[in-house]
């Protein structure tokens, strides 16, 4: 069956938390999840665009400002979150940047990593126990296909001090959104209300892509009508990860065309090494440390 947003179930009375939301994709899932119902806070870094967004979005819609590159602006975004809503339904770690120059966050992280894993991490932690006792509530996390792309969790250099390859630390960054979300999921496993689930666009026509490679995007920009797909098409897989009532956690949702670069959103998978017990569990002790976010839940259980 094609999925598509008319199977979006009604959201009434649930409140979904989106980052990055005033462009893009995440502006495509706020907009569908606040005209099923939804109240929909868009959490975003420049928060005039984000009133420029919500005012373009039919439903209840506010905004709050958020800076995944400060580990001081995600508390302070989680505090205010947690004043003004008493449960959250949906956090859609949505926001990201892609094939940057090298550059570091507020707090000396690399910019991809910081932005892409880390802010998130940070994120979800401080925010999860207004997800939990919430039947139904959902983490979904957007990686990328470029997870599979020259990715590998360097934890000898996680923050590419030695020597910088943008691709390469893209790829790490997308990686660890699926590391985190498979011990994520298997943490909140015995909890059995909130679930982690992860998915990707495909290759969307989105501002994401305006650091890639000249040589790149040439190439991309000639092959657009075969590869790529508009972004309300490449916010389905994460709408299906969100509101699709068969959807179970630990599950990787992405396009079902070719090389899923495209196409309606179907279950997926992700890279073998994504799989790896060890090194999720590593990078989650790491995590921690460089954010000092320590999660309500026990350590997950020796198998998935």
């Amino acid at each position: 069956m094609k999925w598509t947003e008319q199977q979006i179930p009604r959201q009434d009375g649930r409140v979904a938390v989106i980052t990055g939301a005033n462009t893009g994709l995440g502006f495509e899932t706020a907009r569908r999840l606040a005209e099923r119902g939804a109240t929909v806070v868009l959490a975003v870094r420049d928060t005039e665009k984000g009133k420029l967004a919500a005012a373009r979005i039919n439903g209840d819609v506010a905004v709050q400002e958020l800076d995944l590159t400060s580990l001081e602006s995600v508390r302070a975004a989680a505090a205010a979150l947690r004043t003004t809503y008493p449960r959250i339904d949906l956090l859609i770690n949505n926001a990201g940047v892609m094939y940057t120059p090298k550059q570091t966050t507020r707090d000396g992280f690399e910019l991809q990593f910081g932005t892409n894993h880390l802010g998130h991490f940070a994120l979800t932690g401080l925010l999860l126990d207004l997800l939990l006792p919430v039947p139904g509530s959902r983490v979904v996390t957007v990686s990328s296909t470029g997870h599979r792309i020259r990715a590998a969790i360097h934890f000898d250099d996680l923050q590419w001090e030695r020597s910088y390859d943008r691709v390469a630390a893209y790829g790490q960054s997308k990686l660890a959104n699926l590391m985190f979300t498979y011990e994520l999921q298997r943490r909140l496993a015995a909890h059995g209300t909130t679930v982690a689930v992860a998915a990707h666009p495909g290759v969307s026509n989105t501002e994401l892509a305006r650091n890639t490679p000249p040589a790149a995007r040439r190439l991309i920009t000639w092959l657009a009508p075969v590869l790529t797909q508009p972004a309300t098409a490449g916010a389905l897989p994460t709408l299906r990860a969100a509101t699709d009532p068969s959807v179970l956690g630990g599950q990787y949702y992405g396009p079902g065309g070719l090389a899923e670069l495209r196409g309606y959103p179907r279950l997926v998978t992700s890279s073998p090494g994504s799989y790896d017990l060890t090194v999720q569990q590593r990078l989650w002790a790491v995590s921690e440390d460089l954010t000092g976010v320590r999660f309500p839940l026990g350590r997950a259980a020796a198998t998935a």
